[in-house]
């Protein structure tokens, strides 16, 4: 007997800072009805915490005391994710400058790493996600149904990044140092290096507008759609 009701996908975007990845995750999943995920965000409340408690962003060993004293939760609302540190919501707090360089800092410990995928899994297991990040598709879910590497040129992105924090003169220089330097730690890092998926659908959106590259994934994501209503 078949099943009415489709097995809902797990849809992967991937790909560095200021390439569009949360922008896209969070109106995909508004579209499908899906919850966005931001595997960023979940780094970035730990970043916080490592803050709050003084806690050294190298200390490997510390750094797991805190995650395993943590909760951190994804609470999903109209206006895009809520997230909850330890029942305190801090989404607009681990937006700032200080908490997303520690937050590419604590990120290449490979035993945070293991804990952040273990708790991004039982998060999206049961499908209905549409999760971005920098390893989803190769490490967190490898077997998603959709993988995505969203790029852009190095140039644009900091440029986006720079209208987005309306940054101009000195501190934009700083800006775009320390983007070029996350870049650079996100490709390097002994686990989990950002790379796209061997079966990942790269889409360059350096000369594409937000509409444009939306379309582009719409419809990949439209071809796995019909093969889940049978």
């Amino acid at each position: 007997m078949t099943d009415p009701t489709p097995r809902k996908l797990i849809i992967a975007i991937d790909g560095p800072a200021g390439a569009g990845k949360s922008t896209i995750a969070s109106r995909i999943a508004r579209k499908l009805g899906y919850v966005n995920l931001e595997s960023g965000a979940m780094y970035r409340a730990l970043a916080l915490k490592a803050i709050e408690w003084d806690t050294s962003f190298d200390d490997e060993a510390a750094l797991m005391r805190l995650a395993n004293d943590s909760r951190i939760e994804l609470d999903p609302s109209i206006g895009g994710n809520r997230v909850l540190l330890d029942g305190c919501d801090v989404s607009t707090r681990i937006r700032e400058r200080d908490v997303t360089e520690a937050a590419s800092r604590v990120s290449v410990h490979p035993k945070v790493r293991e804990w952040m995928v273990a708790r991004q899994r039982e998060m999206g297991l049961g499908g209905g996600v549409v999760m971005e990040g920098r390893d989803i598709g190769t490490k967190v879910f490898p077997d998603a149904d959709v993988k995505i590497f969203l790029d852009a040129d190095p140039v644009v992105r900091e440029q986006r990044r720079l209208e987005q924090q309306k940054i101009q003169g000195e501190p934009a220089k700083a800006m775009a140092a320390e983007l070029r330097e996350r870049d650079r730690r996100d490709r390097t890092r002994a686990v989990s290096p950002l790379v796209a998926a061997p079966d990942a659908v790269v889409v360059d959106s350096t000369g594409l507008s937000e509409e444009q590259v939306l379309e582009k994934v719409e419809a990949l994501i439209r071809q796995k759609l019909p093969a889940t209503a049978d």
